[in-house]
């Protein structure tokens, strides 16, 4: 006999019902509890993965041995070191001590080297200021910085790539941007020539 005949004489009868409702059930019951996971875990990992909060990485400067570009990523290139005269500003120096560079207001600036903070805060008409000292009479200044946004304080020592605070335009500025000074005995010095010793051409 054949299946179909076999299915036909079996719900021909009370009894043949009852077993074959039941073989279907249980079929339906296995087929169920092997594609539930199948269709649950994907929903489930893109709920999680909604509802997850995102972090923000941060950039890392450029380095080179034990020392690094201030800022991470490109940046436009303001005056440079030496004479320099900014017109229309009557308070800017001609003689130009440091190296402008700018991300756009807020961008986080780094310690281009390892050392010790020596100054975080007000500094002369350099605004919000860190000074780093590097040992070796060499001293690295980062000018202009937003006020409440320094990440450092007078002590502590940080390496290349240490957050300091945010881009800014505090002190003698005249729009965004970071003031990078490289002091040596106390006197300022091209930064563009010292990064390049380092392995770190500034534009």
């Amino acid at each position: 006999m054949g299946a179909p005949v076999i299915t036909a004489a079996a719900l021909n009868s009370r009894t043949g019902r009852k077993i074959l409702t039941g073989a279907l059930l249980i079929v339906t019951l296995v087929a169920a509890l092997v594609l539930t996971p199948l269709l649950v875990i994907p929903f489930a990992v893109a709920g999680s993965a909604a509802g997850s909060v995102p972090t923000k990485v941060e950039a890392v400067p450029v380095a080179s041995g034990e020392w690094a570009f201030p800022l991470a990523g490109f940046y436009s290139k303001g005056r440079g070191f030496g004479y320099n005269p900014v017109h229309g500003c009557g308070y800017c120096s001609t003689n130009h001590q440091g190296y402008d560079m700018a991300q756009g207001c807020g961008a986080t600036i780094y310690a281009a080297g390892p050392g010790r903070v020596i100054t975080a805060g007000s500094w002369q008409g350099y605004g919000n200021t860190v000074r780093i000292d590097h040992g070796d009479a060499l001293v690295t200044l980062y000018g202009h910085m937003q006020w409440g946004s320094l990440r450092v304080s007078v002590g502590d020592q940080v390496t290349s790539g240490t957050p300091l605070g945010a881009e800014g335009n505090t002190g003698k500025s005249f729009g965004c941007h970071l003031h990078f000074e490289v002091q040596k005995s106390g006197t300022p010095v091209a930064p563009e020539p010292f990064m390049a010793s380092q392995g770190l051409q500034l534009k």
